[in-house]
């Protein structure tokens, strides 16, 4: 069997599903599982009710309703299947209304009521798409993620699923399979004990997909998305960027901590565990290969991929009571973790720490704690430049890096290599950052560069 995951560009309307049902006819020999995200914009249309519950007592699921109305209209399904799929649309646009009516009168909503609000994309798309299936003669059933297994803590708005998720799992879908039956099952989406609807954070449907294929023991994972693969660019930034063959587990997470589209690093962690392949396609340009991520590849070249992260600040905090100390750091860190903020990138030294954070977060009650014990000083509007290579190569990357920005004027404000080891890290002015990007992507996968490490002769 396999796993196939299309995210809510791929589905989002009646055009885009007659394509992904296209995509998986094709697969229907290898017993795919099929993990849906909410049709297109529909997370942020469930929001924006919930919003306007909240600040206005006004319930209105017009946009909600007109899309997937005008999708099952546009598939023109045979009279039969179309009925039976409005006998289960109908109830949970009804269950939709009433819990909208609830978040009205209250003038609130919690993780709790979030998580089970934004439940209802995924559990509308699941429905059409299986409708569309039948209606091309291949036996499909859409499934809720609880009834395929899924059960989690309740940690709303990031759960983490139970260890009886994995017997529950595969005893759940393989029977389903093994009938002849496609299960459509939705992303994103489990359930707690008590029975409350619960989400998985980030990168929640990737995650969905890859616990069914580690569960069942899939061949592979395949996840859809709306480029070619993991490219050596954002392909917005530098059009020249390529696809990338195959990655590693840990490249591919170190690119996704620093910014490039790619799978989120938790979603990655039961293939990592197992080896079962994940297989990034786009479902826009099917023929194009698409990225391998595996545990481990031949190396070609320095480096992997270049990505960046804007919007980062950067706190620099210098104490000579670090000098000979102990517990200084742990006194810093402290504070961060008393208000809530990660930190993503370090640096040390003997007297001072330099560290990176998201810019959303209010530093002001962290610094006047901080300046208690050291100087400190903010600077916000900088950026994450972050270049994934072969440990082995480390100097060449660095030579060649500090070459490209010393040609483009600028100045490295911080550097850190991460102790992956694959991963090299430097801060950089926002402004600065998408010229760095194209420069060193021209340096190490422009023009033929000479290898210092190549063996002669």
């Amino acid at each position: 069997m396999i796993v196939m995951k299309f995210g809510g560009s791929s589905v989002a309307d009646a055009g885009r599903i007659r394509h992904v049902a296209g995509i998986v006819e094709t697969q229907v020999k290898r017993k795919p599982v099929l993990i849906l995200s909410a049709m297109g914009d529909t997370t942020d249309h469930l929001l924006g009710a919930a919003d306007t519950a909240v600040k206005t007592g006004i319930v209105s699921i017009g946009s909600i309703e007109e899309l997937h109305a005008k999708t099952i209209q546009e598939l023109r399904l045979p009279e039969a299947i179309e009925k039976g799929l409005q006998q289960e649309i109908t109830p949970l646009l009804d269950e939709l209304r009433s819990l909208l009516v609830g978040i009205s009168l209250i003038r609130e909503i919690t993780n709790r009521t979030k998580d089970y609000l934004v439940s209802f994309g995924e559990r509308l798309s699941v429905r059409i798409m299986a409708a569309y299936f039948n209606a091309i003669h291949i036996k499909a059933q859409a499934f809720d993620a609880w009834d395929m297994g899924f059960l989690s803590d309740s940690n709303f708005s990031s759960a983490w699923l139970l260890k009886e998720s994995w017997d529950l799992i595969p005893a759940k879908v393989l029977p389903v399979i093994e009938s002849g039956v496609l299960p459509v099952v939705t992303g994103f989406i489990a359930r707690e004990k008590s029975g409350a609807v619960t989400t998985l954070g980030r990168g929640g449907s990737d995650l969905t997909a890859t616990v069914i294929a580690v569960a069942c023991k899939a061949e592979e994972v395949q996840v859809w998305k709306d480029v070619d693969g993991i490219l050596t660019a954002d392909p917005r930034l530098v059009p020249e960027a390529k696809p990338l063959e195959e990655v590693t587990y840990e490249e591919a997470a170190e690119l996704a901590y620093f910014g490039a589209q790619v799978l989120h690093p938790r979603a990655m962690q039961p293939c990592t565990k197992t080896g079962t392949p994940v297989l990034v396609k786009n479902s826009y340009n099917p023929q194009a290969p698409g990225t391998r991520i595996v545990s481990s590849v031949q190396k070609k070249g320095p480096i992997r991929a270049i990505s960046t992260r804007k919007n980062v600040t950067l706190i620099d905090i210098v104490s000579t009571r670090m000098l000979g100390q102990y517990g200084f750091l742990e006194k810093v860190f402290s504070n961060f973790a008393r208000f809530g903020i990660s930190v993503d990138m370090v640096a040390t030294s003997e007297v001072s720490v330099s560290v990176t954070l998201d810019t959303a977060n209010d530093l002001d009650a962290v610094k006047a704690e901080l300046s208690q014990i050291a100087t400190v000083e903010i600077k916000k509007g900088r950026a994450i430049v972050t270049i994934i290579g072969d440990v082995n190569r480390s100097s060449e990357i660095l030579q060649r890096a500090f070459g490209v920005c010393e040609n483009l004027g600028v100045q490295v404000q911080m550097i850190s290599q991460g102790a992956s080891k694959v991963n090299i890290s430097f801060i950089v002015n926002d402004t600065q950052a998408d010229d760095v990007v194209k420069g060193l992507h021209r340096n190490f996968f422009g023009e033929p560069h000479e290898d210092p490490y190549k063996k002669q002769g």
